[in-house]
């Protein structure tokens, strides 16, 4: 598996861990007072996001970004939805 196939499967997992953490464990834990939810919902987005950011360092010597390209790949990936974005974007560089 490439690279850039590698990244975009970790920035598809990470991006919608980041989407249950948002709209799954933050009401779960502030509506019905389910605090484990956040913490575990969260460190399993935190190992992703570490697994992210490693991918797309890596893709980025293979395809390669622009710098430009990396750092919106890295924004994208801090606003909610922002991973449709990059997924979008990495599958016009695999064609």
């Amino acid at each position: 598996m490439s690279d850039l196939k590698k990244f975009r499967l970790i920035n598809k997992i990470e991006g919608y861990s980041f989407l249950l953490l948002l709209f799954v464990a933050m009401p779960l834990k502030y509506i019905a007072g389910f605090l484990i939810a956040t913490k575990i919902a969260g460190m399993i987005h935190g190992i992703l996001f570490i697994g992210f950011i490693y991918q797309l360092i890596v893709a980025t010597e293979e395809v390669p970004f622009s710098k430009k390209e990396a750092f919106m790949f890295f924004i994208a990936s801090v606003i909610p939805f922002g991973s449709f974005y990059t997924e979008k974007k990495c599958k016009l560089k695999e064609v």
